[in-house]
């Protein structure tokens, strides 16, 4: 019998945050494959399952390729699949563990379609999880979108021009990736004259989270770092649902 591949994003911080869909395939898995990042001691993925019971001798932890020579990233996947698909083929249960969504700018995205290039027929489910940014806009209690507002989600751009314009041409942008561009993203939000209507958040519901509302004083220093994801409200949310009344009192 074929075995079956289920990706799994553990979502950001408490381990409340899993799907019971997802728990129970960790229950009923032969292999559980946890990515690390490259250079650290542990992974984020499984700090993120703590309190949650599952035999850990499953585990199989694998260190994630970030390299930007997308050849590089290719051929790390590629072996990836094969040994997957590999276990696939002898009828074994996988999870592949993820942070946030498993298909939202995640891993999981690369190596599920490397499965799917080596064994087109496999048996393949994605238990969807819960996004950094939704976690932050509830920890925030940041609404990411109210009425008709646009909402934008992106990795950050390399330059403050090209951010400056996707901000002015939205309503909500919300910004993922930031990492060591923090201290000119927070000098642009200041700059526009936005920063205190803006939102940030890091390692949410983990050892050094970082949690704000007003980025008017945020340090760029303190808050930098992996798992950060940064909520943009080009204009006020009280001035938007006032100015209707306004404009309509004129026109009386």
């Amino acid at each position: 019998m074929s075995g079956r591949l289920t990706g799994i994003g553990v979502g950001p911080g408490p381990a409340g945050y899993l799907p019971l869909a997802a728990i129970a395939a960790l229950h009923s898995a032969d292999l559980i494959y946890i990515p690390r990042a490259r250079g650290a001691d542990l992974s984020v993925a499984l700090q993120c399952l703590d309190g949650v019971e599952f035999d850990r001798s499953r585990l199989c932890e694998i260190e994630f390729n970030m390299d930007p020579d997308r050849q590089v990233l290719q051929e790390h996947y590629a072996q990836l699949g094969q040994q997957l698909a590999a276990q696939l083929r002898q009828g074994l249960q996988v999870v592949y563990l993820t942070i946030g969504d498993a298909l939202t700018y995640s891993t999981y995205g690369y190596v599920l379609a490397a499965v799917r290039d080596l064994y087109p027929a496999c048996d393949c489910v994605t238990f969807p999880g819960i996004t950094s940014y939704a976690a932050a806009a509830a920890a925030l209690e940041w609404p990411l979108g109210v009425g008709k507002e646009r909402t934008l989600i992106l990795p950050c751009p390399e330059d403050a021009a090209s951010l400056r314009a996707e901000i002015e041409s939205h309503d909500i942008v919300v910004l993922m990736k930031v990492g060591a561009r923090l201290p000119w993203v927070l000098a642009l939000l200041r700059e526009m004259g936005i920063a205190q209507h803006c939102g940030f958040a890091r390692r949410i519901g983990l050892d050094g989270e970082v949690l704000a509302s007003d980025l008017t004083a945020l340090d760029a220093a303190d808050a930098s770092g992996y798992l950060a994801v940064l909520l943009i409200r080009k204009t006020a949310q009280a001035q938007r649902h006032r100015a209707p009344q306004e404009s309509s009192k004129g026109t009386a």
